[in-house]
This record gives structure tokens, C-alpha cells and sequence, in this order.
């Protein structure tokens, strides 16, 4: 076992060991500060590894690892570490939704079983829309033993047997309730509006166009170079290895995985309209309300939120072996990623993109 104040060692001897090409296209300075808050929160959150991606003014200018990326065989994390995206992967279903609905081949205020048959009718009438908003009324996860499910499910439409008998929790619209399991409908939804399996459709119509070669579902038994491996802290504070889990039941709200890198080239994408037109992106950037008027905190896809008076658009992702966070400001072409193999560690992440996105935007006057 690894006590956190012998891994501050190796995450010190680390940082100065591994210094990416990449590093140079961003001034000393601010690599310099970035570096001391990444420390900081690897320290205080006991977190093996860690790598960071950071666009400015829409392209990618920086990414590293820090850490190790298997703690057992002493790899090193590097910006080319592959780690579960975890409920980051909503954003991508969401993009795929709102291109067909782009093309008129998905009506987002259909009833869902238009396109998802496989999912049945239930007490009421429930929508795309509603589900990309997290508004449906469909459940989360029922256990911690659904949660850490390791059987394989073939397909998306095999996935819905986890939960599509079960009744909605309240009237479609009247209340919000976070919920993966209606990214798995949407997910069903996008196969029956484009006629292709939901990860070959991914990829042609996202990951490709973006120019992602990284990203992929996330497959437990295949091998995946720069995989890396996950942990959890146990309660006497010692490092332990994360539990089995499949994802294979929720690929389109949490079974993808991805480099840092592949993540900011998705980024890109979505700000710059190589996905979905501006428009599109209103509508996914605008806060959702229920039906009394009262605003909820997402958009279709996306956590919509504010930093220094400005709009910042961002998802978070958490589940066995990972904890990861994408977050942009849309407005200044900025976007921050960072991915660590560590569960329950969100809240650090959080807030190590926003002190991040701060350094960047700081002028030489602020600093």
C-alpha cells in the first residue's frame, strides 16, 4: 500500500522529470503558476495521476502528465494517457442528438419511442429535449451494485434493460433529476434518427471531423495503449486499486475514453461550429427551465454556469478509475481539460480548470 506523503515524493520527482515539446507554446511564466496549482491539488486530493490540456483562442497550446499513470509499474502519466471520460460523454450524445435534429431527421419534442422503439411507453409522453436536459423523469442508478456493474451488455439497445421497465419518478418537465441511464435512450434514439450503430455514427459524425484519433468506447477487455490504471483512497487513507466496472450498459451518458488532447480537440470543434452550427449551440448553451419557470443549472448537454461575470459552459465525469473535467469559456475560445486517475476527486478538478482558465486569462499587469 502507498501512504499520500510517500507519493508526494514521486509526484515531485515527476513533475520535474517529465517536460512535454508541446510546454513551449505557452509562456514560462504561465506554465510556471499552472504547474504550482496542478502540485497543489495532486497534493491535497493524494492524486497518482493527472494530465492537463488548455486551449486559448481556439487551439490546443499546451498539454502534459504529471504522476503516474499506473502507480504498480511505475508509468508515467502523460498527455497521451488514455482515461475514461465518465459522464463527459453526455456531451458528445448531446452533439449527436442536435446534428440530426440539425437535419431535421430527429424532432427534439417527438416522443421518444419515434426513434428508440425498444424503449416503452410510460405514464407519460417524454422527449429528446427532456432527456438532454435531465428533465424526463427516467432514473439514475438504483445501487452501488448497479453503478459497478461489470456485465457486458452487446449494444446500446441491450443497455436499456437495466431500467426501461421501471416507471418514471415524476411528470416529464416538472422536475430536474440527473440521470445516465436517459443518455442511454438518447443514445438508442440517435441509432434509430441516422440508421447507424450509435458508436460507428460517433465516429463519422464527431470524432473524425474533429480530428479525434483517440477517442473511442471504452472497452474492457480489448488492449488500449496508454491505458491508464484507476484508484480510490480506502478510509485509513491508503491508495487502493479501483473496482471492476463495465460500461458497456451506458455508453452514450459514460462509456467513452479519450486523451486529454483528443478531449481539447473536441472542444475546438463544438466553439469553432465544425459540429453544429451556432445556433445549435445556443439552444445547448441556454439553462433549461422547469415547467413553473424556474431555471435549472443545465443546458442540453452541458453544465451552464458563470466565472468573473462571464458565461462558462462545462461537464464533469466520475465513476471507477477516473475523475475528470472539461470546462470553457466559449466567448474567449478557451477550454481546459484535465483527467485524473483517482475517484472522488471532481470537486478538485473543478477547481483547478477555473484557477487554470484564470492564469491564462490574467494579463502580464494582473500577474
Amino acid at each position: 500500500m502507498i501512504r499520500p506523503s510517500a507519493m508526494r515524493v514521486v509526484l515531485c520527482l515527476l513533475l520535474l522529470a517529465w517536460v512535454p515539446a508541446s510546454a513551449q507554446t505557452l509562456p514560462a511564466a504561465k506554465i510556471e503558476k499552472i504547474e504550482k496549482e496542478i502540485t497543489a491539488t495532486m497534493s491535497q486530493q493524494s492524486i497518482p495521476g493527472l494530465s492537463v490540456a488548455v486551449v486559448i483562442d481556439h487551439k490546443l497550446r499546451w498539454s502534459n502528465g504529471y504522476g503516474l499513470a499506473d502507480v504498480e509499474n511505475n508509468v508515467p502519466a502523460k498527455a497521451a494517457t488514455v482515461y475514461r471520460l465518465g459522464s463527459i460523454s453526455k456531451t458528445i450524445t448531446a452533439v449527436a442528438v442536435m446534428q440530426l435534429a440539425e437535419q431535421g431527421k430527429l424532432n427534439l419534442d417527438a416522443p421518444i419511442q419515434t426513434y428508440c422503439p425498444a424503449f416503452p411507453q410510460k405514464q407519460w409522453p417524454i422527449t429528446a429535449r427532456l432527456l438532454l436536459g435531465h428533465l424526463a423523469g427516467v432514473r439514475h442508478y438504483k445501487n452501488d451494485a448497479e453503478f459497478s456493474s461489470t456485465r457486458h451488455y452487446n449494444s446500446v439497445v441491450e443497455g436499456l434493460e437495466m431500467f426501461k421497465d421501471d416507471p418514471l419518478l415524476f411528470e416529464p418537465g416538472t422536475k430536474f433529476n440527473y440521470t445516465t441511464h436517459g443518455y442511454t435512450v438518447l443514445g438508442c434514439a440517435v441509432e434509430g434518427a441516422s440508421g447507424m450503430k450509435f458508436g460507428d455514427y460517433v465516429r463519422a459524425r464527431i470524432f473524425t471531423p474533429a480530428g479525434m484519433n483517440r477517442m473511442r468506447i471504452d472497452e474492457v477487455t480489448e488492449i488500449i495503449p496508454n491505458r491508464a490504471q484507476g484508484y480510490v483512497k480506502a478510509a485509513d487513507g491508503t491508495l487502493r486499486n479501483s473496482e471492476l466496472a463495465d460500461t458497456s450498459y451506458k455508453i452514450p451518458g459514460g462509456g467513452f475514453c479519450s486523451t486529454v488532447e483528443d478531449l481539447a480537440r473536441f472542444a475546438i470543434a463544438v466553439q469553432t461550429g465544425a459540429l453544429v452550427k451556432p445556433a445549435t449551440l445556443t439552444q445547448m448553451w441556454t439553462k433549461q427551465k422547469t415547467r413553473d419557470g424556474n431555471a435549472t443549472t443545465y443546458g442540453l448537454g452541458w453544465q451552464i454556469s458563470e466565472h468573473n461575470g462571464v458565461k462558462d459552459v462545462s461537464h464533469g465525469g466520475a465513476q471507477q478509475r477516473v475523475s475528470t473535467y472539461l470546462y470553457m469559456i466559449p466567448e474567449r475560445g478557451l477550454a481546459v481539460v484535465a483527467m485524473a486517475n483517482m475517484e472522488n476527486v471532481g470537486g478538485g478538478l473543478n477547481k483547478l480548470t477555473r484557477q487554470i482558465a484564470d492564469i491564462l486569462l490574467a494579463t502580464e499587469a494582473q500577474q
